[in-house]
């Protein structure tokens, strides 16, 4: 029986999944080990979940360091990608499938320039949804935040208890705040001219 050339000279592939170190924008990681791999370390999105190649004779700790350098890499190849007006109706048409049973049905998304203060806005009556061009580039779960924050105001018009609880069924609800606070809260920072030589 000829070898397997996936299990061969005792370096098999094998396959692990667990959840993601914090910062990470997928809920799962995947490492895949492979004899036939000799150096390289690739990683891509599959759905919801992240799946990392390596060699199969990598070590735990090398495994554990590539998984991080690999997810840092495609976080930032993500937040370089800018979402057009379809694809962001296309993207809260799922969100609001995924979080809100496919209640909330805006009739437009679109991004737009004029909002400098506030990174989205709802008219419920017209079922509009606009967010600020400043979102553009940000992490992806933060632009999802917002898509949420404004799909949930297509259910609930006001910044009430009820509407507080439609949000609560974004996971990420908390650490997308904490980002806008954070980049607001670094605007508001004096900005000290550039010295001599920098």
């Amino acid at each position: 029986m000829p070898a397997d050339p996936l299990h061969r000279a005792g370096n098999p592939q094998r396959s692990t999944t667990s959840q993601p170190p914090s910062g990470s924008g997928a809920s799962a990681i995947e490492v895949r080990r492979s004899a036939r791999r000799r150096r390289t370390v690739s990683a891509y999105r599959e759905g919801d979940r992240t799946v990392v190649l390596i060699p199969a004779r990598m070590s735990e700790a090398e495994e554990q360091r590539w998984v991080s350098v690999m997810l840092d890499k495609l976080a930032a190849q993500e937040n370089k990608r800018v979402l057009g007006d379809a694809e962001l109706s296309e993207r809260a048409a799922r969100l609001s499938d995924l979080y809100f049973d496919g209640r909330a049905r805006p009739a437009s998304v679109r991004w737009v320039t004029n909002q400098n203060t506030r990174w989205g806005s709802c008219t419920p009556a017209e079922g509009s949804i606009r967010l600020s061009h400043r979102l553009q580039g940000m992490p992806e779960y933060v632009v999802d935040y917002v898509l949420v924050h404004e799909l949930a105001h297509l259910l609930v018009p006001g910044h009430g208890p009820d509407f507080w609880r439609l949000l609560e069924a974004y996971p990420r609800t908390e650490r997308a705040r904490g980002y806008l606070e954070g980049v607001v809260a670094a605007d508001r920072l004096p900005h000290l001219p550039a010295t001599r030589g920098e």
